[in-house]
């Protein structure tokens, strides 16, 4: 922890509150815990903590060898005083409130975001808001009550009834209304669950503000009796919860002790501010690591005010893609990046409890406690969990159609959690209810793809450190591992490192591929020959018709790879959507020119190179409006037009077209193909940039003419 020395004037500058309301309620505070010590006979030194009887011998002891003990200073519980250091500021900020409380008869509704600080406020008021002699009355209930002018009232409702609803309990509140004495009413959700007509009422509607270092400082001095001399990282501080300080500070037994205490529970909470990458240092993240960083630079400058709120355009995202590709990872880079607290859960998390109302509660609970952390990244895993309303069915449908209501209505809420940046994880974005993907919501959705092999090599060396296989190169285990995740990556290098541990020796990169491929063989010199011929056609062909651009090739265990970018959209021509025939079909027609014969790797499942032209085939002639049948769309669903014979004729005609087409362009750059084949055959991948330093070498001026190759300083597609 860095430590950073104040002076007193440090520790409450003239922009942070006076705190004298705050030192009040302590000092009470401390006054009723000194009545409740036990009466303690000074002759023998009791410690007035311990529970032993008076004419206990062994206290008789210990009496008479510690001497008398210095009670000059009774601390006050921790989460206590945190709670009446809130209270008395909240309070304070209301021009003549702590006047009315004690002199008049205010109607005040006091929003503590959090259930948890709901009964700790009541203890807070009932002790020191209401004048001396003033007894605090529990409003609880829907029957008429009479007050006195002794007496003060007190509605506190923290949502885990089914009678927290503003049309419970309206009765009483008129009833008390007549009386003229002070009302208190108390909720994390008032508007929720208070009484509509206390809500009417209130004369004063106040937040409980967050715990910042200079109340911390008070807590400290509430328990130890001294003020801390340091300051501790204030990122750190934002994440405090009260529940955090009975922890961090039992025992502690100075304050800058306590201060020690506190960063240490902190750090080992927030360990994504201490550990872990940022978001610069991610790879194979896409569209999702811009609108991240774009993101962190906004709330840089929203923290340090040169932002508003309003003007922050990221607000909401839905990352969505197959599971292991580092969604959970992303929300923790931003968070660091950023530098603001992340307060991660999922719906799993929220379901767990046995009632709806558990649930509901659980959900409001997380999103008051971003709002209490704000500026911050609230992050919701599992976000398909939550069912889609069109298709329940059945008894669940009340039960989900509320949970989906009250995460709709939070969700939309952006104005009231100012600083929260809410992101959520999907497998399955398709099963989540549209709303929560409309406007104002989850309304931006970036997929997260797998890594490519040049973000896995990036992710193995991560993962593997900067010392282990510091000579080697990663890019056998990121061919290898084509098409794996990042956490395939994280469970490969943690097992080879167990094997190598358990031989007694340093890792090597034959123990990552032995995790990798799991007893799956390794392509023969032969098969990878051809694979590499094969790849090696889709890239000649591609980059002479130029209307399909390759970002790489490699071989893996499995067979040959050539990454396509986007291929045509909506905006695509018949000659454009023709030479993506002739370039899926390139690489059979390499095979068949360089070796003699084409193997059926290509025509095998519904994913191969020959049963995606076909599907192109078929939507030319029967979608497009290029076949025979003229400007005429077939529904997919009409399965006798696809066997036609004539159709069928036709999608066979188009397709040795474009086969007889790869065939001539291949011949013309036999020498270009087979010099591509055995550099990607020898090394396992090449780049868009390798290919077009490999054509440059060996191409006629003519071919490069034909190809419009790039010069080599130009940026890799």
């Amino acid at each position: 922890m860095v430590s950073i020395p104040t002076t007193s004037s440090d520790r409450h500058p003239s922009a942070e509150p006076s705190d004298s309301l705050a030192r009040a309620f302590l000092r009470t505070l401390a006054q009723n815990e000194r009545k409740n010590l036990r009466v303690v006979d000074r002759e023998f030194g009791l410690d007035p903590d311990c529970d032993g009887n008076i004419d206990d011998p062994v206290e008789l002891i210990l009496a008479k060898t510690e001497g008398e003990r210095k009670t000059e200073h009774v601390p006050i519980p921790a989460d206590l005083a945190a709670v009446a250091v809130l209270v008395a500021r909240a309070i304070e900020a209301e021009d003549g409130l702590v006047r009315r409380l004690r002199r008049e008869a205010p109607v005040v509704v006091i929003t503590t975001h959090l259930p948890d600080l709901v009964e700790p406020v009541r203890d807070v008021l009932e002790r020191c808001a209401f004048r001396p002699g003033v007894r605090a009355m529990d409003l609880t209930g829907n029957r008429a009550v009479v007050l006195g002018s002794k007496q003060g009232g007190l509605l506190v409702r923290d949502g885990s009834h089914k009678d927290h609803r503003p049309e419970i309990g309206n009765l009483m509140v008129v009833s008390a209304l007549y009386a003229r004495v002070p009302i208190v009413g108390v909720a994390p959700d008032p508007k929720r669950q208070l009484p509509r007509d206390l809500l009417r009422a209130a004369e004063h509607c106040i937040l409980l503000p967050v715990l910042d270092q200079s109340g911390l400082d008070l807590v400290i001095e509430a328990v130890t009796g001294g003020i801390p001399t340091r300051r501790i990282d204030p990122d750190l501080v934002r994440t405090i919860e009260i529940s955090d300080l009975p922890i961090a500070l039992r025992g502690a037994a100075s304050p800058d002790n306590c201060l020690d205490a506190v960063a240490r529970v902190m750090a080992a909470k927030a360990d994504y501010l201490q550990t872990g990458v940022t978001l610069e240092e991610l790879d194979g993240y896409g569209a999702a690591k811009d609108w991240g960083l774009a993101l962190a630079c906004d709330l840089q400058a929203y923290r340090t005010g040169g932002l508003i709120w309003d003007a922050i355009d990221n607000r909401g995202l839905l990352l969505s893609g197959p599971p292991g590709v580092g969604k959970t990872s992303f929300a923790r880079a931003l968070a660091k990046s950023a530098r603001v607290p992340l307060v991660a859960t999922s719906v799993a998390e929220w379901c767990t409890s046995d009632y709806l109302s558990g649930t509901l509660q659980a959900i409001r609970r997380v999103f008051a406690q971003a709002r209490a952390q704000a500026p911050c990244i609230l992050f919701i895993d599992e976000l398909d969990g939550i069912s889609d309303r069109a298709q329940i069915r059945g008894e669940n449908v009340q039960y989900w159609t509320q949970i989906v209501n009250l995460f709709l209505e939070l969700l939309a809420g952006v104005e009231e959690r100012p600083g929260v940046i809410v992101v959520a994880a999907s497998n399955h974005p398709d099963r989540i209810d549209p709303a929560v993907k409309r406007a104002g919501r989850l309304d931006r959705e970036i997929v997260i793809e797998k890594p490519d092999t040049a973000s896995l090599a990036k992710i193995f060396r991560h993962h593997l450190g900067a010392d282990a296989l510091a000579g080697d190169s990663l890019l056998p285990l990121a061919l290898a591992a084509r098409g794996r995740t990042g956490a395939d990556v994280e469970a490969y290098v943690r097992r080879a490192r167990g094997a190598a541990r358990r031989a007694g020796r340093q890792i090597e990169l034959d123990d990552v591929l032995v995790e990798i491929r799991q007893g799956r063989n390794e392509m023969s010199r032969e098969e990878r020959l051809r694979a590499a011929i094969h790849e090696a056609g889709h890239a000649i062909v591609s980059r002479v018709l130029g209307r399909v651009m390759i970002v790489d090739l490699s071989l893996h265990d499995e067979g040959g790879e050539a990454q396509f970018a986007q291929l045509p959209n909506g905006s695509a021509t018949l000659p454009e959507i023709e030479a993506v025939l002739a370039v899926l079909l390139a690489g059979r027609a390499a095979e068949e020119i360089e070796l003699g014969a084409a193997s059926i790797g290509s025509c095998l499942g519904p994913s191969s190179d020959l049963a995606r032209a076909t599907e192109i085939a078929r939507r030319i002639d029967l979608q497009f409006g290029y076949g025979k049948l003229g400007l005429f769309h077939v529904d997919p669903a009409e399965r006798q037009f696809f066997l036609a014979e004539d159709i069928v004729a036709s999608m066979a005609d188009r397709l040795r077209q474009a086969y007889e087409r790869a065939r001539a362009i291949l011949r013309t750059h036999s020498i270009t193909l087979r010099a591509i084949a055995l550099e990607l055959a020898e090394v396992g991948y090449l780049s868009a940039r390798d290919l077009d330093r490999i054509i440059l070498a060996q191409a006629t001026q003519a071919q490069l003419d034909e190809m419009s190759i790039p010069s080599l300083g130009t940026e890799e597609v």
